[in-house]
Order: C-alpha cells, then structure tokens, then sequence
C-alpha cells in the first residue's frame, strides 16, 4: 500500500501577512507545496491529503492543486474552529486555528494508511521524503512512528523568532523527549529562544529539531484524541493556546504507547515564516533548479 501525504495548509498566516501557501516560490507559479508533491510523488506517495480552510479553499484549489490533480489523487479536509470539539463550548472570540495537533485529528476519515506530515511553508529536500517514503512502506508500525529531524541551525530564519520541536534521543535514536520551543531566534552565531516567562534560553544550534516531517501509522487518531480533549479542558479558554504535534508525540512516548526512530537528514531545509523569507526561497528554487534536482516545469 502506497502511503498518504498530509500537507498542513490550514494556517492564518500571520507573521508573514497573507496566505503564503498561495505565494508562488518557483517558475510557472510554483509553490513550496507543489515541490513537496513533486518530491512525495518521485518517492513513492499515492495520494495526498490537504488540511486547508474553507474560506481560502477556491483561491488554493486555483493557485496551488488544479496543477497536479492529473498527477496524483487529491483530497481536502478542512480544520474549522468547531470541528472534533466534543462536549467543549468554542469560546466565541476565538479565532486561530486550534494547531498541528488538531490538524491531524479533523484528517481521520481521510487516512486510513500510512501516512506522512509536512508544512505548506517548508522545503524539506528530496532525500528527506524518500527517507520517510521507506520508513512507511517498510517499518512503521501501530506503535512505531519516525521522525525526520535537522540540525536547528540550518532551520532559523534571519528575519524573526520560529518554533521548532526539539529532540532528545537515546543511543538508538529513538525519541525520549521532544519539547515545542517558541520564540527561537539567531543574532550572529548567537542562538536563543524565550520560555513563556521571557526567559531567555541558550541553544548551541546543533539540536536535532522537527520541523513537521513525520511519518505515523493510523493509529495516531485514536491516541491523540483524548490529548486533543485533555488540551481543550486545560487550555481551550486562552485565546492563542495551540496543541502542536511534538505535545502529542511528547506525551505518548513518555507513556510508553509509541516508539519514535529519528532519522537525522542533511537536506536543505527553507521555508516561508515571514514575508522576507520568500526572496531567499526563491532564490533557493533557482538554485535547485539550476542543478537538475527539478524541471523548471513541474507539471505537464
């Protein structure tokens, strides 16, 4: 069975100003998720499964996926504010997505096989996807889940603070502990991030982070469910509290219900957090372009 591909694209936006998963990067008005297809395909992927928002979908479905519908199935599931709730009230002023977390849960009765999640905003490299292309066709399991990681420096942005998830690992490279991390920034060869005090917290930028390239067995839905209802019990009142997929991994492989390989990959990793990242990706595409990795067409 050929594994599924989850693009995240459900996100507002904000630090970049506008939906850049729409922002062309490549010739022919190519986006970061059309070279995120381009690669799945070539690595063996038979279908992929779009996580967008109802209100964007006729502007996404024009600009970005109408190009390889002939290429490969498509499917959208959308991840609106209301949606897998339960018995919680949604709180009236809120309007941000619920996160990756969440994003993963409103996809359940699309995925029934194994499957991978990327960003719409981030270029992951070719090597990246065949490596979690082999995972889920020859190793995953219901309690055996991989995680594609990279080197943090080579994942910042010059232009303002990201959140990355970052890994411990034992001997095996299997994961024992992965913390989101927000507000991580360079200056020079400095690398920081704050903690919700304002702390600040040295990194050497060799840490091994997640930057959402995962591969996971159906049996993700059924565990990370009743984390999703725990989170909205705990935090479903504050207006930005978000649950991000290294929460959930975090917390089942802390209770011993899954095992996490971490691939460490040297692929080039950019992406498009703020609105001065996307010249730099650009010129990236250019780049990759210009070396055969790509045709500058990649459709038809």
């Amino acid at each position: 069975m050929q594994p599924t591909l989850l693009v995240l694209a459900a996100g507002m936006g904000t630090r970049y100003g506008g939906l850049k998963q729409i922002d062309p990067v490549g010739p022919y008005n190519q986006t970061l998720i059309d070279y995120s297809i381009y690669g799945a395909i070539a690595a063996g992927f038979g279908r992929v499964v779009f996580v967008i928002r109802h209100y964007f979908e006729d502007a996404f479905r024009e600009i970005v996926t109408r190009k390889f519908d002939q290429s490969v199935e498509t499917h959208y599931v959308y991840q609106e504010l209301d949606i897998g709730l339960g018995d919680f009230a949604l709180p009236a002023d809120r309007e941000k997505p619920w996160g990756t977390g969440h994003a993963i849960l409103v996809s359940r009765d699309a995925v029934h096989e194994p499957f991978a999640v990327v960003n719409a905003d981030d270029y992951y490299g070719i090597d990246s996807l065949k490596a979690i292309a082999a995972f889920l066709t020859q190793d995953v399991a219901p309690d055996r889940y991989a995680m594609i990681g990279y080197i943090l420096r080579n994942t910042l942005s010059e232009y303002g603070a990201v959140a990355r998830g970052i890994t411990e690992c034992d001997e095996r490279m299997l994961l024992t502990k992965i913390v989101e991390r927000k507000r991580i920034t360079k200056t020079g060869s400095h690398i920081q991030y704050l903690d919700p005090t304002g702390t600040a917290h040295a990194l050497t930028g060799d840490e091994i982070v997640s930057i959402n390239l995962w591969g996971f067995h159906p049996s993700l839905f059924a565990h990370s469910e009743p984390l999703f209802m725990r989170f909205l019990q705990e935090h479903g009142r504050e207006k930005a509290s978000e649950l991000y997929i290294p929460s959930v991994i975090d917390a089942l492989v802390a209770s011993g219900q899954i095992q996490v390989e971490v691939r460490k990959t040297h692929d080039e990793w950019f992406g498009v957090t703020y609105r001065a990242d996307a010249p730099s990706a650009r010129r990236c595409i250019e780049r990759l372009t210009a070396e055969g990795a790509y045709p500058e067409r990649l459709w038809g």
